[in-house]
């Protein structure tokens, strides 16, 4: 099962407030503001800071 598009619309970055998208493996949302990917476990992103790896360029 995929992230439902209205939980994506409705999603922001916890650090800056901005828009995210997800990635083309469709396995984290990224933040190109923060450049930062929040993976997303079992179809749930976990959107702490904390948990947050950087975007590789």
């Amino acid at each position: 099962m995929a992230i439902n598009q209205e939980l994506l619309d409705i999603l922001a970055c916890p650090q800056c407030k901005g828009e995210i998208h997800i990635n083309d493996a469709k396995d984290g949302l990224i933040c190109e503001a923060c450049r930062l990917v929040y993976e997303i476990r079992d179809d749930i992103p976990i959107m702490l800071i904390e948990e947050a790896k950087p975007l590789n360029p």
